[in-house]
């Protein structure tokens, strides 16, 4: 469910126009939930022309698919740098799955997010950007699907922008560049990543902050969004994250249970309001 409440200079407008121009629903969410959901107004129904007046309330209901898995409550305390009623912005622990899945079917930020929003009935999980569990830090999820679906025509681009530091095993020999190397699947059976001509276009702005004994302190920016992304091209730099047992060493007395990859700078566009949001993370591994 997303709500608007209509503002001074829109008093008097058709809430199409709301609706379409304020709210920016796309024409096929509109339909979605005029025909299947509920559209209204100060809690009744309204029809598409009517006209709406100054400090009236907008209700959109969409209709809802059935989650791929079944929540589980976990309580686990949570660090939520923002929230309101259409998105959160989590600051995730390491080691912790992103999403429930066979091997994580209650153990996951999915179940967390999902307890401290009370175990709403219909509750769909739906993240906007997603971390691996071994990696920390911020994370968008959204609160109803438009949402998602205006935040994520943001993802890659200057209205949503994703930095990350990494502590790594080896220093880069330009302190500064872009990494535009395709990658793709080892195989079916795998879970690893590699570089291949076949592979995805995927590009990583970085630029190393600080350098010695053989480790680096590097700053990331996302350009597109594959699959181990920093992991795989950082490795290929013969740099890999410090940590990582999937494409580097394993740390497990410095690192238990995860790498040294912190998602540490989030900006974005508030889908609904255009406010500029930004949130800063410092990676737990750079305290201690």
């Amino acid at each position: 469910m997303i709500n608007w409440t209509v503002r001074p200079e829109e008093d008097g407008l058709m809430l199409r126009q709301i609706l379409l121009n304020s709210m920016r629903l796309s024409w096929s969410a509109l339909k979605s939930a005029k025909w299947n959901g509920q559209i209204l107004r100060n809690g009744s129904p309204v029809h598409m022309r009517d006209r709406v007046h100054a400090g009236e309330r907008i209700e959109v209901i969409f209709p809802e698919k059935d989650p791929v898995y079944t929540p589980a409550a976990f309580s686990l305390p949570l660090i939520i740098p923002y929230e309101d009623d259409c998105l959160m912005v989590v600051d995730k622990p390491a080691p912790l799955a992103s999403q429930s899945s066979a091997g994580h079917p209650t153990d996951s930020l999915e179940n967390a997010v999902y307890f401290h929003l009370g175990c709403p009935a219909g509750f769909i999980y739906r993240p906007v950007n997603r971390l691996d569990k071994g990696t920390s830090g911020l994370m968008v999820i959204a609160r109803d699907g438009h949402t998602q679906d205006l935040l994520q025509r943001q993802l890659h681009s200057e209205d949503f922008i994703r930095e990350y530091l990494a502590l790594t095993d080896g220093i880069p020999e330009a302190r500064e560049g872009v990494i535009s190397l395709p990658i793709r699947k080892e195989n079916a059976a795998s879970v690893r990543r590699i570089i291949a001509p076949d592979g995805q276009a995927a590009s990583t702005r970085y630029r190393v902050i600080s350098a010695q004994d053989r480790k680096a302190l590097i700053r990331l920016r996302l350009e597109t969004g594959r699959t181990h992304q920093i992991r795989v091209h950082l490795a290929a730099l013969g740099c890999p994250v410090r940590g990582d047992f999937l494409y580097g060493q394993e740390q497990p007395e410095e690192f238990p249970g995860r790498f040294a990859l912190h998602s540490a700078y989030l900006r974005l566009l508030h889908p609904l309001t255009g406010r500029l949001l930004t949130f800063d993370s410092t990676p737990p591994w750079l305290d201690s």
